[in-house]
């Protein structure tokens, strides 16, 4: 498998797409096992798809678009503003909020921060936010929708490691909610220290209730995944296409504002997307197959417990090299290649696979806010023509903050636990 490692990192450094590089790297494991038979080459991509779970990637992503289609975001942005505009960095905590909002709508960090890069960020350097400040609270804010059900992340990580998808969102939804407290209080202080303002007056209980009226098809959408889960109506990949219907009932019969020109538009926007990430997936099925041919969890795991066998110290370890392996890879292909190295790792040093899980796939979302490739970071500073320099010079108090919530989650695992616990 170093082989493998080393042709991997040569051509991602060359600038292969990403899906290509984990094929071919893949195909040179074969190449040095000639006991293997070739055709498997070919086999694997095509039985790493048909896994039924992983239906639920597909259509969550549909329907996180079809939702998109339908005016709520628009409705979403009115409800953050309603609740938080009042608040010292009005914009800015809006822009928390909106995330965590839209965790339940699109479920990628990359989707939401392009998203409010385009909508939200201008009218904040229109207000007076610097430009670094914007960037790094569209990005970093980000995290939060990567957490909150249905995140794809967190659903390629069950589907890997065969762990509880309907845990694993009840878990997401408080880690979401800690990093909204705690990327609110650090907006607080920065708009506090730097005289931003209040966007709006504080709104009143009828404007409230009028906003949270117009937006409750949205907020009931991920309690609707997990009841519908819990009670065993759906399992996860039959709850991703009652999601689809759910979007096109809400967009054509609730907002009528899901026309027949934008379901088509939605569906051929979603087959791109759908097609580039089971693509990644299909190959990673030859790079995976020689993972647990060579005992590479085995061998990893006796390398770290041979060393030491406290269950934080392997943690950190983990957190580290998954940090640095988001800063350079995709966080859906990072989910694909090290769950099986490092799930079994966690379980056997003690820790639960659900509160694994969440941190997991936090720590890699992460890595798309840091540079030097963060595509969060990059489209962000790319929509709003911003130097990376600049989002540098402006983003440590957001990476402290992430790492402090981050080790609050670690060190309190009841926390994390308690939903799934209740629910399941």
């Amino acid at each position: 498998m170093l082989l493998v490692a080393i042709a991997f990192i040569f051509f991602l450094a060359i600038g292969m797409p990403i899906a290509f590089a984990i094929g071919i790297s893949g195909v040179t494991f074969f190449l040095q096992h000639p006991e293997l038979p070739m055709t498997m080459i070919v086999q694997l991509p095509v039985s790493q798809t048909q896994n039924f779970t992983l239906l639920a990637v597909p259509l969550f992503i549909l329907a996180g678009n079809l939702m998109n289609a339908s005016g709520i975001t628009n409705r979403l942005i009115r409800l953050a503003s309603v609740l938080t505009g009042h608040m010292r960095g009005g914009l800015g905590q809006v822009n928390v909020v909106l995330s965590t909002l839209m965790g339940g709508v699109s479920g990628s960090a990359i989707a939401d921060a392009s998203m409010e890069a385009r909508i939200l960020s201008p009218a904040m350097i229109k207000q007076g936010y610097s430009r670094g400040f914007t960037a790094n609270c569209t990005a970093w804010t980000a995290l939060i929708t990567a957490t909150i059900p249905p995140g794809v992340g967190i659903i390629l990580y069950g589907t890997t490691g065969e762990v509880s998808i309907g845990q694993l969102f009840a878990a997401g939804i408080f880690t979401g909610l800690c990093l909204m407290v705690a990327y609110m209080v650090t907006v607080w202080v920065i708009a506090t220290r730097r005289g931003y303002k209040p966007e709006r007056s504080k709104a009143s209980l009828r404007e409230r209730a009028v906003a949270i009226k117009e937006n409750i098809w949205a907020l009931l959408f991920p309690i609707l995944l997990l009841v519908g889960i819990r009670v065993g109506i759906f399992t996860p990949s039959e709850v991703g296409a009652f999601a689809c219907v759910y979007a096109i009932l809400v967009g054509v019969f609730a907002y009528k504002e899901l026309t027949f020109k934008k379901l088509v538009q939605t569906l051929g926007s979603s087959v791109l997307d759908v097609g580039a990430i089971m693509f990644i997936i299909a190959l990673s099925g030859i790079f995976g197959y020689g993972i647990p041919f060579e005992r590479v969890p085995d061998i990893l795991e006796a390398a770290i417990l041979g060393l030491l066998a406290n269950k934080f110290i392997v943690m950190f370890i983990i957190i580290v090299i998954l940090t640095i392996l988001g800063m350079f890879m995709d966080g859906s292909v990072v989910i694909l290649l090290f769950t099986p190295i490092f799930l079994p790792l966690a379980v056997k040093v003690g820790w639960n696979p659900v509160h694994f899980g969440i941190l997991f796939c936090s720590i890699i979302t992460m890595g798309n806010m840091t540079p030097p490739v963060g595509l969060a970071m990059s489209a962000v500073c790319s929509v709003l023509d911003i130097p990376v320099s600049e989002y540098v010079r402006e983003m440590w108090p957001w990476l402290l903050t992430t790492v402090i919530a981050i080790a609050v989650l670690v060190f309190f695992p009841n926390l994390v636990l308690a939903l799934p616990r209740l629910l399941f």
